[in-house]
């Protein structure tokens, strides 16, 4: 199973400068039973964009974002077609796989609206290539919606190791080193400049479960519902 939680808004408003139009995407599936893209989140989300000066069009939901067919199958309403088209970057509320797999459907920026975390132990099938290693940090933004963590091999953030060759992995030589994928991805975007910003090296305590948490249903359907998540909040749902 695996966790959505929000990004600071402030963080998503940073991370989009320079993006004057934006597109609002949400997802059917995991957020709904994550509560992480109510239409109150996603209405705050709208607004700070807003007062941020972009212009904001949507939000849309499709029922499973991981699903790229169900993607441009939905996409396709020339109203939705249209908002999509000329934005400059989508702003995805889904888990990372979600995430990917909109970058890789439209060709677009995008930016994850949320952080996903794993819970342990079994995924429903999906139907895509893209893949999320839930590390509870997404930086999707700054790699053209190819995750460094999951496609490269020594799950490198900044860059290719010295190894690569030819575009081919130093460990395994007959896949593709995920930072080629990622450097002709945003070399196809035009957004190269990205390449050269720097991503934080990883704090892998935002990629467990609070202590918190271990004590709700999220963590065991058996757990009691008494326990709540530190600050109060209502015991979280399974997804």
């Amino acid at each position: 199973m695996i966790r959505t939680e929000r990004k600071p808004l402030a963080e998503i408003v940073k991370a989009v400068e320079g993006d004057g139009t934006i597109f609002v995407l949400h997802c059917g599936g995991c957020p709904e039973g994550a509560e992480t893209s109510t239409p109150q989140i996603l209405d705050e989300t709208v607004k700070a964009l807003a007062d941020a000066g972009h212009e904001v069009l949507g939000p849309v939901m499709v029922d499973f974002l991981c699903h790229k067919a169900l993607i441009l199958s939905r996409l396709q309403a020339p109203t939705d077609y249209e908002k999509w088209k000329r934005a400059d970057r989508v702003l995805v509320f889904s888990c990372g796989l979600g995430v990917q797999a909109v970058a890789t459907a439209l060709a677009k920026p995008v930016m994850a609206a949320l952080n996903t975390q794993d819970l342990g132990g079994l995924r429903g099938k999906f139907p895509s290539a893209e893949r999320c290693r839930e590390c509870g940090d997404c930086v999707l933004h700054l790699t053209g919606g190819i995750c460094p963590i999951a496609m490269c091999s020594k799950s490198l953030v900044n860059g290719t190791c010295g190894g690569t060759n030819d575009g081919k992995c130093e460990v395994s030589p007959e896949k593709d080193c995920g930072w080629y994928l990622i450097y002709k991805r945003l070399q196809s975007l035009g957004r190269l400049a990205d390449y050269a910003k720097p991503i934080p090296a990883r704090d892998y305590s935002k990629g467990d479960i609070p202590d918190a948490l271990r004590r709700t249903i999220w963590w065991g359907l058996e757990t009691p519902e008494t326990e709540k998540p530190a600050g109060g909040e209502k015991t979280a749902k399974v997804e």
